[in-house]
């Protein structure tokens, strides 16, 4: 129900944001005189929302991220875990140049963990008690080195400039092919008809899906550059041993039901379309990598 009512909540904010700049620019419609398309105002209104819907996402990112993991923040430290926790934060953050994150623990026992935030001085790096309990010291300050390693490179910035130019194709190709319906098939001179609004919905549908591949291929890439953030920030050897450690766990049966994936929990080896839509490479991919690196 939390996280219906924040969907909910970040549409209503992404209608108003873009209701009013919509106005400022001038745009109302992008039909033409003639009932046609005015590519150009079709182009800045799906811009518009586009974009706006990807930035609202990273801006309210840390608070959305807190209240649906269930992330405490740690701002005092109450045992000798969560103070180790807080000073290996701060020595990776420091020698990756970036501002000291907000640090936190969120209640799951699936080994876990992200980063995110609006800006690099500006972050949450969060792990999961599964995490802390099972994992190793340095195999723990690896994975910590892998999520500061997305902030430190930008990698939520980035993909959201990436989700807005998706964003903002799919709305206008989706549109395009509704008018031409709507026109061509249905005839309809006047206006818009429902054959428009039905049209465009599908487009959009199969577009966004389609579009996602651009998307998890970036987030695959982003992978590869954090672990090696991960392998210079705390060590090679600890880095390595966190995949094999997450590798091990993911193939026992049950062990990892789907859930939130932030540090790379994968359900075994990727193929085919499958390989496509995934946002993180296989780990064995990755531990060759790092293992060819290093």
């Amino acid at each position: 129900m939390l996280r219906i009512g924040l969907f909910l909540l970040t549409n209503l904010a992404v209608i108003i944001v873009a209701s009013i700049t919509l106005n400022l620019l001038g745009v109302g419609s992008y039909l033409d005189s003639r009932g046609g398309l005015n590519l150009q105002s079709l182009l800045i209104f799906c811009a518009v929302f586009g974009f706006t819907g990807a930035f609202i996402s990273l801006f309210i990112s840390k608070w959305m991220a807190k209240r649906t993991t269930g992330t405490q923040i740690i701002s005092q430290p109450r045992n000798a875990e969560e103070h180790w926790l807080l000073e290996t934060v701060k020595e990776l953050s420091e020698k990756a140049g970036i501002g000291m994150p907000e640090v936190g623990i969120f209640p799951a026992q699936q080994a876990n963990a992200f980063a995110t935030g609006w800006n690099r001085n500006d972050a949450l790096v969060a792990v999961s008690a599964g995490l802390l309990q099972r994992y190793s010291k340095e195999e723990v300050k690896a994975i910590l080195g892998h999520e500061i390693g997305h902030v430190a490179n930008g990698d939520m910035v980035t993909l959201t400039l990436i989700q807005g130019v998706v964003n903002t194709f799919v709305m206008f190709f989706a549109r395009i092919i509704g008018h031409t319906v709507d026109r061509v098939v249905f005839k309809n001179e006047g206006g818009h008809g429902i054959a428009f609004y039905i049209t465009t919905f599908i487009a959009e549908v199969v577009l966004a899906i389609l579009a996602q591949v651009i998307v998890m291929w970036f987030s695959r890439r982003r992978e590869y550059r954090a672990d090696e953030a991960g392998a210079e920030l705390a060590s090679p050897a600890g880095m390595v041993a966190a995949l094999q450690h997450l590798k091990a766990e993911t193939e026992v049966p049950n062990q990892m039901p789907d859930s939130l994936v932030a540090f790379g929990i994968n359900q075994g080896m990727r193929s085919g379309l499958q390989a496509m839509f995934s946002s993180h490479p296989p780990l064995d991919e990755r531990i060759k990598a790092l293992q060819g690196k290093y």
